[in-house]
């Protein structure tokens, strides 16, 4: 493979620039597959739940298909939990960021924030307070929020619930991450 001629990024030419940017867009265009497996990898995840984590995202993104989601907010239903391996502690936060640059704001906003409002249904079982989500009352998206986790996400640990194959997903998530990235949202680059 060939290689650029620089070690330092200021010394590096247009030529350069040009081959990286075209190896990067090569290597996008796997990503799929990657999130795919990384998706497969929480069916491992050793938590007491009475469903794996794999099974939890089927099921939210089952039950935001069958509750007539648009196809863009049942990928993010799907893809919601995907950090959970490698940022436990800010998984949503990673999450939002994979799907950022291929959804709306609002599909966004609620994937990074959906674990502060999931902690309604359990932060006073630590002491904490459960309405910490309340600071967002304002946010347009706060709403939607509330209707995810409410609907979806904390519905969806229930081993006798019949969710749908992730073949059946696969062909949205591939739609979603076809799109060219922010075309649809060029207005907000670099403001979110």
């Amino acid at each position: 493979m060939q290689k650029v001629s620089f070690t330092r990024m200021a010394d590096g030419t247009r030529e350069d620039y040009l081959m990286i940017e075209d190896a990067e867009r090569k290597h996008a265009e796997g990503v799929v597959e990657r999130i795919l497996a990384q998706l497969r990898a929480l069916k491992d995840e050793p938590l007491p739940l009475q469903v794996d984590r794999l099974e939890h995202s089927l099921q939210t993104a089952t039950r935001a298909h069958r509750d007539g989601a648009s196809e863009e907010m049942v990928v993010a239903a799907l893809l919601h939990d995907i950090g959970d391996e490698l940022a436990p502690y800010n998984h949503c936060e990673v999450a939002a960021a994979i799907l950022r640059p291929y959804v709306s704001e609002e599909t966004y906003w609620v994937v990074k924030y959906h674990g502060e409002f999931q902690a309604h249904y359990y932060a006073h079982h630590h002491g904490a307070d459960r309405n910490t989500r309340d600071r967002h009352i304002e946010n347009p998206h706060f709403q939607a929020c509330v209707d995810f986790c409410e609907k979806w996400d904390q519905e969806a640990f229930d081993p006798a619930y019949q969710s749908e194959p992730l073949e059946f997903f696969v062909p949205m998530v591939r739609r979603i991450f076809a799109r060219e990235p922010f075309k649809h949202d060029r207005a907000n680059i670099g403001s979110r």
